[in-house]
């Protein structure tokens, strides 16, 4: 399929066009796309996409349109579709006005399926969240603070207990392992289960008995196929099969007297779905539990444009993802001013892209670079972003951080790590009755002090601990950091920023998640998947906050807002 132009050439007698220039606002999301379209989303912008010859496919620049709005809306594909055959913003936001072209505008809703696993495969697949960042940008509206978040995506597929988890990952074993060796793979099975329905057996449920007969059973037919596949070589996706299998088995089941049956425990990375095999158990807070994955942002406070993405199974910490979401700040030294020289004052749509660049590459105001220049970075987190490994990086980096970090706790009330005296040179701990306990190093860094038999006689101990063995108080390998964090955030000017400042990175999760198809649902499977539908959303999130702020493209060859 080769690439599709759309027209350029707007009718001044359409009736479509001057009903929506007369009714909507400048401030429009529809009138921002109507108006800057063939600046952002030139169809040679997606040229790379497409073969040099065959059917013309259908103009890039619509499709993207239609995708941005699909997820600012909230659409599925097929309700999309139909918005913009029969939505006047829509049309009017994609160019192709009113219906006199004969329904030649007219698409299924397959080509937003195509266009999204085209971008997918591409070189550039989040080449929409980045264009618009790009205008952001040179209009002078990404400064040099950054907050940092996380939302639970909960996954598209339903949990599997562990019954229907092995037989899941069989039935998918045997899909894929061809006539031959599937029937060899049936030759080993021996719970009469012949693994062609979805559904469970039929057993009493109620009877402790036959539901241990079922595991066991069960998990006797997996080990007997994958002791069967053991040291043969296999086809990529019978390997894939094969492998989900074995942590199924390995998670869920423990041997016990002989026969196998559900380990009363839950494994540290449990797969919950063969459907879905990346998808985890996670938890927001202690009391609130989700199924799937964690969309992780970073916006800049000020105008609240979103600069960062990232989603990780749900029970990836917040933390492990908080340097990708700042790279742009690490790479930002204050030392060279990024503004570039225009050297086509008024440039053709699409010239840029053709060039490999994008007329948001254009220079900003010089005085807008100064100041952004002058401004310190900043980076701003909860509590689980203020872990001692993140603290020191962005002391290295020079980054102020307003991280907050968590004031040590103790079990029961008692005497809390911070009512010890920690002495990281003398290497000693003293603890609140006055006794000094030396700093044993471990492997790897950090270390514990012990009072032992100190405690056995101390006034306090009733308040202190309950051990036999005596209050041991653990040394953290980013100790003195962390402990300069709690310093710092005790003050009022800190406290005062981070409440300021924090919370606006909440506002922005809310309008995320009210775009979101189906509320917090994920609608897709896989971390990849996920994560690119994520960046559309804030990409397509970021544009409603651009009209809002009536970025337009200037007659000097730059972006700006009024």
């Amino acid at each position: 399929m080769t690439l599709g132009r759309a027209k350029r050439q707007r009718s001044l007698w359409d009736d479509l066009n001057r009903f929506c220039e007369a009714t909507l606002g400048q401030d429009s999301v529809y009138a921002l796309l109507q108006r800057e379209r063939e600046r952002l989303f030139p169809d040679e912008f997606f040229a790379d996409l497409f073969a040099e010859r065959g059917r013309r496919s259908v103009p890039p620049s619509v499709v993207a349109t239609v995708m941005v709005l699909q997820r600012l809306e909230g659409c599925s594909d097929r309700e999309a579709v139909e918005r913009y055959s029969f939505d006047a913003r829509w049309r009017y936001a994609s160019g192709v006005g009113g219906y006199g072209g004969g329904g030649r505008e007219r698409f299924a809703h397959t080509v937003l399926v195509d266009m999204r696993e085209r971008l997918r495969r591409s070189a550039r697949p989040d080449r929409v969240f980045e264009v618009v960042l790009e205008a952001a940008r040179a209009a002078g509206l990404v400064g040099r603070r950054r907050v940092l978040d996380s939302t639970p995506l909960y996954d598209a597929v339903a949990t599997m207990d562990t019954v229907t988890l092995i037989r899941s990952a069989l039935r998918g074993l045997l899909q894929v392992a061809g006539t031959a060796r599937a029937a060899e793979l049936r030759g080993v099975l021996r719970s009469g289960d012949d693994y062609a329905s979805a559904a469970k057996p039929q057993i009493d449920w109620d009877d402790p008995a036959a539901r241990a007969a079922l595991v066991d059973s069960r998990a006797q037919d997996a080990y007997a196929c994958l002791a069967l596949l053991e040291d043969r070589e296999l086809a990529p996706p019978l390997a894939e099969a094969a492998a989900l299998l074995a942590t199924v088995v390995g998670q869920d089941l423990e041997a016990s007297e002989g026969r196998f049956r559900i380990a009363r425990r839950v494994a540290r990375d449990r797969v919950i779905s063969t459907v879905d095999p990346e998808a985890r158990h996670g938890h927001k807070t202690a009391a609130r539990s989700f199924d799937g994955y964690k969309g992780h942002v970073a916006i800049d406070p000020n105008s609240e444009i979103i600069t960062a993405t990232a989603v990780t199974p749900g029970n990836a910490g917040d933390a492990s993802v908080a340097e990708a979401l700042i790279a742009d700040l690490l790479q930002d030294d204050g030392s060279e001013d990024d503004a570039a020289d225009v050297t086509d004052p008024d440039p053709e749509p699409g010239d840029a892209a053709l060039a490999g660049a994008h007329p948001a590459d254009a220079v900003t105001d010089e005085t807008e670079q100064a100041d952004s220049a002058g401004e310190d970075r900043v980076v701003y987190g909860d509590n689980a972003y203020g872990t001692g490994a993140f603290h020191a990086h962005l002391e290295e980096a020079g980054i102020v951080s307003r991280c907050k970090t968590q004031r040590p706790t103790a079990p029961g009330g008692m005497l809390a790590k911070d009512r010890f005296q920690v002495d990281l040179d003398g290497g000693i701990v003293t603890c609140p009755a006055g006794v000094a306990a030396a700093i044993r190093e471990r492997h790897g860094g950090g270390g514990g002090a012990r009072f032992g038999d100190a405690c056995l006689t101390c006034p306090l101990r009733a308040t202190c601990t309950s051990a036999a063995g005596g209050r041991t108080i653990t040394i953290h390998p980013h100790e003195a950091t962390l402990a300069r964090a709690r310093a710092r955030q005790a003050a009022r000017a800190w406290c005062d920023d981070y409440r300021a400042t924090r919370p606006k990175v909440e506002r922005k999760q809310g309008h995320l998640m009210r775009r979101q198809h189906g509320g917090r649902r994920a609608r897709v499977r896989g971390t990849l998947r996920v994560d690119g539908d994520f960046r559309l959303l804030a990409a397509a999130t970021n544009l409603a906050r651009l009209a809002v702020l009536k970025l337009q493209w200037m007659p000097a060859g730059r972006w700006a807002i009024a």
